[in-house]
Formats: C-alpha cells, structure tokens, sequence
C-alpha cells in the first residue's frame, strides 16, 4: 500500500499542463484547495470535480494511476465516515442502542469523502506534472516578496521541493523494510493493537536511520557541486508567463466567481426554505 503514494512523484509526459509555468499550477492548486473548505454544497463540489476532470485529462496522466495514491489514504477516509455518520447530531434518520445516523451526519461524511478525494487527486496533479527543479524555482518565485523580511526565500523553496519529492522515496524505503521484517517473522497484519504497535518499531527505527542517511548523502553530493544558497545563482531555464499561463489563470478566476456565486445563491436558497421542502437542506 504504502508504494501506491502519488504524492510528490513526476509523471513524464508532453501536456499543456506539464509545460505551465509552476507558478500558475501552485497559486490554482493553492486556491482550487481554500475553495473546497471555503464553499460546502454539492453544487459547488459539481463545479470542482469537471474542472478537476478537465485537468486530468489535459495532464495526459493515467485516470488509474492517479487514484491508486488513495489507496494509502482509505483508512482515514473510512474513519472520517464512521465518526461523522454515528457522531453529528442533528436530524436523527436511523436510531439504535447509542449510536445514532442524523441527516446532518450523513451530508457532512458524503461532503468530507468528495473534499479528501478532491484534494489529494488536486495535489497530485501538481506533482506529478512539475519536475523538482521548476517546483522549486516557482516556489522561490512566489516567495520573493518575503525577502524584504531578510527570510532565506530560495533555501525555503529548496527544502519544501526536497522534503515532497521524498515522500514517495520513503514510502518506497518503508514498503522495502516492511517485506524485509516480514521475512524475518514480524506480524505487521496481526489482529491484536499490541502486537500491531510492537511490530512497528523495527519498522521506523531503520527508517529513521536510511531518512538520516539520505539527508546526509544529499547534503555532501550539494556541497560536492559548489551549492551555497541562492545569492548569485542564475537560472538555465528562467521562468517566462506565456499565454497558456494568463489563460489558466482566467480560467481559475472563472472558476473562483462561479463558485462564488454557486455559494451566495445556496445561502439564499437556505434563507427561503420552508418546512416542506426543508429536504433540499440537505444539498446546500
């Protein structure tokens, strides 16, 4: 399970959205994300999911491959649907013995699943379509303006673009371990907790140690080519907006002013409901 982590690894292909500029692709996924926290009916999430699957199918990135990274994510996903269904009170729809199913518990698990979907796919596509190097030059971009606070902008940028693309190396590392103890008799499938949490730490002490390990090789093999921060450094391949860039981001303004409006409109709707048709609630 844990090789099927999506996050923080890059898909090679020839799409539009592999060649936008990285920082039309962070400030979208950035603002793609408030948007599903901000607005919360089924009307708004419509609108995310075909931008979503629009951007999918520009990426040219196997619909399969993208969704295998939920894999890793199922248990919380799973978690988050129990405790809302048994536990928001509300409108009771099912009751028994001290559990209860309220209208309000049922909405707002259906509505936590689309938004945990939405945004792990979200932040995949940008992985998967931006090298380290251009995510780390478009980082270093958007936070230039922090320089006048004398913060280190490019060593920041670097870190971020580092620790993410390391994700994936060490889901991979752990995957390695797991079969490595497994072999050597650990149970890491045992039914019993205590069994279960024992079994976890031959699994994070080496994992810790090849974390450290690669840290350190990483640093000498920087410090091996002549890094010392970004004073002075200039840029191969320096960041340039095109026009697929300006029309990506009124693409996302549209998209901000129909979600926007989608939200104004279901607060309206709220207001003018009546008990015959307080069902509609449920959608807004």
């Amino acid at each position: 399970m844990l090789k099927d982590v999506t996050l923080g690894q890059y898909y090679q292909a020839d799409s539009v959205i592999h060649r936008l500029d990285p920082r039309v692709k962070l400030v979208g996924t950035l603002a793609y994300m408030i948007s599903l926290f901000v607005f919360n009916n089924i009307f708004c999430y419509a609108v995310a999911i075909v931008l979503l699957a629009v951007v999918i199918a520009l990426s040219k990135v196997p619909v399969g491959y993208m969704l295998k990274g939920m894999r890793a994510v199922l248990f919380i996903m799973v978690f988050t649907v129990v405790f809302n269904v048994f536990f928001t009170s509300g409108t009771n729809l099912v009751e028994f013995w001290i559990f209860h199913i309220s209208k309000e518990g049922v909405r707002m698990a259906i509505f936590m699943v689309i938004r945990l979907t939405l945004l792990i796919i979200s932040a995949s596509i940008m992985t998967l379509t931006t090298t380290p190097n251009r995510l780390t030059d478009g980082l270093e971009k958007i936070f230039r303006p922090l320089k006048i606070f004398k913060l280190p902008v490019h060593e920041i940028a670097m870190m971020m673009s580092i620790a993410l693309r390391f994700i994936p190396i060490l889901m991979e590392e752990a995957d390695k371990i797991m079969k490595a103890q497994t072999a050597r008799g650990a149970k890491f499938d045992s039914k019993k907790f205590t069994e279960r949490a024992k079994s976890l730490i031959p699994l994070i002490v080496p994992l810790f140690i090849s974390a450290f390990r690669r840290a350190s090789d990483l640093a000498l093999a920087m410090e091996a080519r002549g890094y010392h921060g970004g004073d002075g450094r200039t840029k191969l391949y320096p960041l340039k907006y095109a026009s697929r860039d300006i029309i990506s981001y009124l693409i996302l303004i549209l998209y901000i002013a129909i979600i926007v409006f989608l939200g104004i409109m279901s607060v309206r709707i709220i207001s003018h409901l009546t008990p015959d048709n307080s069902y509609l609630s449920f959608f807004f």
